[in-house]
């Protein structure tokens, strides 16, 4: 999946993924912990737990920042990518990791990951959908666009014909 002008296979590319991964992993891991503390009743650590996660996110945003530069990324290209993700998730990682659950007998895991099998098949068949009615969107706007140019071509035309004549 390549993300910038970089050549496919960077190793820049890859770190800045690693690091986006571990980023986003520390955000929600925090935002966990930070969760647990509060239950037990310490504000002051969940406090503390919840300020590092988002710190941890604007890292992953810089990370983002790079690997998907806005000035070239469109919402449909987003939902490109998003639909990429979420299809690998449920023909290709999920199947795998369920498949490694059930030979160790990790029930509770098999389980979880059934789960986000459907919901990631769910969530790419959203993302199709946006991207589908945006498709009819754009086909539509762009034949009332044809149109109007057809108007003024003919405008054009006519002003043309009327100044010859003069």
């Amino acid at each position: 999946m390549s993300k910038t002008s970089s050549p496919s296979g960077s190793i820049t590319i890859r770190n800045l993924e690693s690091a986006f991964a571990g980023e986003s992993m520390a955000h929600i891991k925090y935002r966990y912990f930070a969760k647990l503390a509060r239950k037990a009743g310490d504000e002051a650590t969940a406090a503390i737990f919840e300020a590092t996660a988002e710190q941890e996110v604007q890292h992953a945003f810089g990370h983002l920042d790079l690997l998907y530069p806005a000035a070239s990324l469109t919402p449909s290209r987003a939902l490109e990518i998003a639909i990429e993700g979420e299809t690998h998730e449920y023909t290709e990682m999920y199947p795998s990791f369920r498949h490694l659950a059930v030979e160790e007998g990790n029930n509770q895991a098999v389980a979880e990951f059934d789960d986000q099998i459907a919901e990631s098949r769910e969530h790419a068949q959203a993302f199709r959908s946006v991207l589908q009615t945006a498709a009819k969107r754009f086909a539509a706007l762009a034949r009332v666009e044809e149109r109007h140019a057809d108007h003024y071509r003919q405008a054009l035309a006519s002003a043309n014909s009327k100044k010859e004549s003069a």
